[in-house]
């Protein structure tokens, strides 16, 4: 019988990507069936799920094996992966002539806390402080990269965030920049966590332009007189300011240009939503390192961070970015690897949007079940057999 139709353009795209030169067939038919398993509607991130979900004609115990014995190399096919994203974003920035963006974030994958009796905890867990929710949670914290236009998000690169190994966010962060190389502008996206000024100068020296948002309490030189910037926020008055306005929000700004710590020459905005007061806890700084920027470029292409976020949630959402269950920190990289592979192949089929990607690879799957059994039932095929490779026997 047939492999499923769906499963021809997983195949399809895998082969755009150049993975068959570098990866055995029986590789590349369990990658088609995880990535399948991934994008069926309710997986959870079990190997139960990942076998049941594709249809997988052999026993669950060869899929656990792929993950953390079979000795294929996940690094390759990350770098074939970015290969392609590289390609395809600079082509759609030349075409909209728009700069790239690089989005710098973390995310915790949360999992439960062994008891001390548990004899096999999944390896590489900590305690992580999340912002969001403002307490400790016990996982896997992921510093992640995406690199977008200003239409399209693709998730780039990762690295684990491990406490022992001695290595800080932003350390894993320069390591991660090293492996773009672009014609295009680009500017680097961060949160008030990342900037500092070995960050900043490992973008600069690569070519690419920071705007990140700075903590209040950022050292400024105006006159040459050192001031935080918050206490510089306070001796402005609403005339000093003006509007500016970003998709529905408006802003009253203060351009300040001049030194800060660690830069001698850049662009900090302070800024407030125009419904707000002017005080320090409404304050929002903005650094720009590109000096040409206007105020409202400055702030437009800091509204593009946003993008990270909402890979965070549809990959946890949709795709169990933290639902797996192998405990070995190879098999748990391998597994973020393919739910990444999983992502920008729902973005490749809809050309533009994850949702939209999702939603019609998951028709298509629908389909291609019921073309199945039909093609069956008029090859005579017995109803055992069918049941049997549709894993309902």
């Amino acid at each position: 019988m047939n492999r499923l139709a769906h499963h021809q353009g997983i195949h399809k795209f895998f082969t755009m990507l150049g993975l068959a030169l570098y990866f055995s067939k029986p590789v590349m038919k369990h990658l088609v069936h995880i990535v399948d398993a991934m994008i069926t509607k309710g997986f959870s991130g079990t190997s139960t799920d990942l076998h049941h979900g594709s249809f997988h004609p052999n026993h669950r115990t060869t899929l656990s094996h792929f993950f953390t014995k079979s000795p294929w190399e996940e690094e390759t096919l990350l770098r074939k992966l970015q290969q392609w994203i590289l390609r395809r974003v600079e082509r759609i920035a030349k075409q909209e002539n728009q700069p790239l963006f690089v989005s710098i974030d973390d995310t915790i994958c949360q999992k439960i806390k062994p008891s001390s009796r548990a004899t096999h905890a999944i390896q590489g867990c900590d305690w992580h402080y999340s912002h969001s929710e403002k307490k400790s949670i016990w996982g896997h914290s992921l510093v992640w990269f995406m690199v977008h236009t200003a239409t399209q998000a693709f998730p780039f690169a990762f690295r684990l965030y491990d406490k022992t190994a001695g290595k800080s966010k932003g350390e894993l962060a320069i390591e991660m920049l090293s492996s773009l190389d672009v014609r295009r502008p680009v500017y680097v996206l961060m949160d008030s966590w990342y900037p500092s000024k070995a960050l900043v100068e490992a973008c600069l020296k690569k070519g690419f332009h920071v705007i990140a948002m700075l903590k209040t309490n950022r050292i400024l030189y105006p006159n040459g007189v050192a001031v935080q910037a918050k206490q510089l926020a306070r001796s402005i008055e609403p005339n000093d300011t003006h509007l500016v306005t970003v998709g529905e929000e408006h802003y009253r700004v203060y351009r300040y240009e001049g030194a800060l710590n660690g830069l001698d020459h850049a662009v900090v905005l302070l800024a407030w939503k125009a419904n707000q007061p002017m005080t320090s806890e409404h304050l929002h700084c903005v650094l720009s390192t590109d000096r040409e920027l206007g105020d409202e470029d400055i702030l437009r292409h800091y509204a593009q961070l946003w993008s990270i976020e909402c890979f965070f949630r549809q990959a946890k959402d949709q795709l169990k970015l933290d639902g797996y269950h192998v405990r070995q920190v190879r098999a748990v990289k391998r597994y973020w690897i393919l739910v990444q592979l999983a992502y920008v192949y729902s973005l490749f089929e809809s050309n533009s949007d994850f949702s939209d990607g999702l939603d019609l690879l998951r028709k298509r799957k629908g389909h291609s079940l019921v073309e199945f059994i039909y093609c069956a039932a008029k090859q005579n095929i017995p109803i055992d057999t069918v049941k049997k490779q549709l894993h309902v026997a």
